[in-house]
């Protein structure tokens, strides 16, 4: 691989402002029903427009700047809307603009709200249906003069305009539909005549069956709007963007954590169809998985991606009972199961070798032929669902045999005695064929690397410690409350606020960072998933504080580092889905610990210090699950299933699934 295979020429310096993704004060709000995708951009700094509306077809990537929406004169300034009363002239303006989450029967909308001396207007936008690319925009104004006027109402995109003008006493409200075309090239603004029947039953029944969390104002904004956006830029035959206005490009290991969290937020239609996708056209026969649009040669080759669809395809079927798609794929199923095992990945060891790393790092960046840590890892993990497919699909020898061989990975990986990626007492990201561990890379001269980036700085360049590290600890691969997890937690430490103040975890060493020395969100909540495993809830706290304080924290819409990116030749920093995924998996797997099988629901909360009570409602193969844990003065701990008390110190419930909506109530 060349290093500038991700170079791009996307340069917002020479577009309109509102082109740039990180905008002074700026943040978004994503909406969209796998038909049309949309995102509101508020910015409360000084630049950008202080409102806009980006609409996109959300089959085709592209750069903020290729939004159906934006012109390339004037950016988002046609979107927002513009009133008029005689000679003067009223939008929303950075001091009074608000906006926040908000709901019409539980379908998300975004709702605005912005005033002057004559006006006060409320502007709520939302899909209505599940079955059509159409976004409505529902305006409220309100006339704050003693005297009737007359508003003439402004908006549009590019050469497109809309304006009309009523009488208003008090108020008067406007609905407008933005409709994206079956062809979707063609974007249609018009006014509607009325309301009736806007909203689809389909649409309400379909969020009223999505996952709602009651823990506090913060936790729950973190699960909402992780929830709200989650979604947003899958299309109905689940293409997805693995960054927002970033990548362009599809990785089975981003679709498949995104599948996991959708499917856990009740998401169960855009799940099946992102499964879906990459069992048909983003596994090859041979059963290889695409990374950023590619197939690879086996030393470029990301293993992990292979147990992840696995563990996905696992974790749908078990909140769902669907296994529709175990069986129409099982052949490709068998080749991702199979891939990693050939003998030019084979050592001696058991464990699996090639040149490239987790964070898709490579030999031109001085990774050397070697066992990358989480390429093990998710490869056994993996190997044990697909026994269970095997199972499903009546074939028990195969299912005998990947288990002895995901045991054999796993035995290697914890105890072999040279090969182990245990140092020191902690895990470790990575040992070269001999087994000894890669401490440092250094890049290829003859490669093209931005000079401000870290790793072409003076001095080592280290491998370790990296948030990867944590991921076998939060997945339970190892006891989290072990000394070799805790060790490496505390190895973990080193990643905060490395170079910088603000908090937040960087994704590995910055001194071998080809990107920005900078946090991550994402890594960041690997970490606190192992760490809350691991009983280490200061850390926990610290995490989940940390994101409602960044920017884009107010509509949950976190960009992948926060940092000082070279913009170009890299590409902008873009809004990672995948972020969603994690912050989803961290309440429903690990705090609410709810882990269902095909045939039993078991349940393992851990419920925060500092947190009196937590509860959240979830659909599971067909039923409704209400969970609720209460701190208890009594002297009686356990649980009560729709109210019939069981006595347990341990608070862990494993129960047949249950056939109708459940109540359960933990007394921690």
């Amino acid at each position: 691989m060349d290093t500038k295979e991700h170079y791009y020429s996307d340069d917002p310096t020479k577009k309109h402002i509102d082109a740039k993704t990180t905008l002074d004060g700026g943040r978004y709000y994503f909406l969209g029903n796998g038909y049309i995708q949309a995102a509101v951009q508020i910015c409360s700094g000084n630049e950008g427009s202080p409102m806009g509306l980006l609409i996109m077809n959300p089959e085709s990537f592209g750069a903020k700047s290729d939004a159906l929406t934006f012109d390339p004169e004037n950016g988002l300034a046609a979107t927002m809307l513009e009133i008029r009363i005689g000679e003067q002239r009223y939008s929303a303006t950075a001091e009074t603009l608000s906006a926040e989450w908000s709901d019409l029967q539980d379908i998300p909308l975004v709702k605005i709200n912005w005033h002057h001396d004559a006006i006060s207007v409320e502007e709520r936008l939302f899909c209505p249906d599940r079955r059509s690319g159409r976004l409505i925009r529902q305006i409220s104004v309100y006339n704050l003069a003693d005297t009737e006027a007359v508003l003439h109402f402004h908006t549009g995109f590019r050469t497109f305009e809309l304006e009309t003008a009523d009488k208003v006493k008090t108020s008067k409200s406007l609905t407008l539909e933005y409709e994206l075309s079956p062809l979707k090239h063609n974007l249609k603004l018009r006014k509607l005549p009325n309301t009736n029947g806007l909203v689809s039953d389909k649409a309400i029944t379909y969020w009223r069956q999505t996952a709602n969390t009651e823990i506090s104002a913060p936790l729950d904004h973190l699960f909402r709007a992780s929830k709200n956006q989650i979604a947003s830029n899958i299309s109905h035959q689940g293409i997805m963007d693995a960054s927002i206005w970033q990548y362009n490009l599809e990785w089975v290991r981003d679709s498949a954590n995104i599948a996991m969290g959708l499917t856990m937020s009740g998401h169960h239609q855009s799940a099946r169809a992102l499964l879906q996708r990459m069992l048909k056209h983003n596994v090859t026969d041979k059963g290889d998985a695409v990374d950023s649009g590619k197939v690879r040669p086996l030393q470029e080759t990301e293993l992990d991606q292979n147990g992840k669809l696995l563990m996905a395809l696992k974790t749908y079927i078990d909140w769902t009972g669907d296994t529709e798609l175990v069986t129409r794929y099982w052949k490709k199923i068998k080749a991702l199961a199979e891939f990693p095992f050939q003998e030019e990945l084979m050592h001696k060891s058991g464990l699996l070798h090639n040149q490239r790393e987790f964070w898709e790092r490579h030999s031109a960046y001085g990774v050397e032929d070697g066992f990358e840590l989480c390429y093990q890892v998710f490869v056994a993990v993996g190997l044990t669902c697909a026994a269970d497919f095997a199972r499903i699909n009546g074939e028990e020898e195969l299912a005998r045999e990947w288990e002895k061989k995901a045991k054999t990975l796993k035995d290697a990986v914890l105890s072999d005695r040279t090969f182990s990626m245990i140092e020191n007492g902690h895990l470790i990201k990575r040992r070269d064929l001999q087994g000894n561990q890669q401490k440092t890379i250094n890049p290829d001269a003859k490669q093209v690397i931005p000079e401000s980036v870290p790793i072409m700085r003076d001095g080592e360049h280290s491998l370790d410690p990296d948030s990867s590290s944590a991921l076998p600890i939060a997945i339970e691969f190892m006891d989290p409350t072990s000394s070799p997890a805790q060790k490496t937690l505390d190895e973990m430490e080193k990643l905060w606020n490395m170079e910088w103040s603000f908090g937040g975890y960087s994704r590995y060493n910055v001194t071998s960072e080809p990107d920005s020395a900078a946090p991550w969100p994402l890594a960041s909540v690997f970490i606190a998933q192992a760490n809350l495993e691991a009983g280490n809830e200061e850390r926990v706290w610290r995490v989940l504080d940390w994101l409602h304080t960044v920017p884009g924290a107010l509509s949950g819409s976190w960009y992948e580092i926060y940092g000082n990116r070279p913009v170009p030749p890299y590409a902008q920093i873009g809004i990672i889905p995948w972020a969603w995924a994690e912050i989803i998996k961290f309440f429903i797997h690990h705090l609410f610990g709810i882990r269902p099988s095909r045939k039993e629901l078991v349940i393992r909360p851990r419920l925060l210090k500092g947190l009196q009570r937590a509860g959240c409602r979830v659909h599971i193969h067909g039923i409704t699950l209400s969970l609720t844990l209460e701190r208890s003065d009594k002297k009686q701990k356990g649980y009560s299933i729709d109210g019939t008390f069981t006595k347990t110190t341990d608070p862990f419930l494993k129960t047949e699934m249950p056939k109708k909506n459940t109540k359960i109530v933990f007394f921690l």
